[in-house]
């Protein structure tokens, strides 16, 4: 909603600057995707490393 606030306000104040951002947005968007998927993909290995460390204590605290 306040994405849409702000482009409203940009709209009014600058409608040239809010149509090349309309248009510009996507292709920005699938240039970040691939870094999103690195960054899921990096907490994902930090999860999965964490729980293999806690896993003795885990055993350990559940005796």
């Amino acid at each position: 909603m306040v994405k849409f606030l702000l482009f409203m306000i940009l709209c009014v104040l600058c409608w040239p600057c809010a149509l090349i951002a309309l248009i510009i947005y996507p292709f920005v968007w699938l240039i970040l995707l691939p870094f999103k998927l690195v960054g899921i993909v990096v907490t994902g290995v930090f999860t999965l490393v964490g729980a293999i460390f806690t896993l003795p204590a885990r055993i350990i605290k559940a005796i």
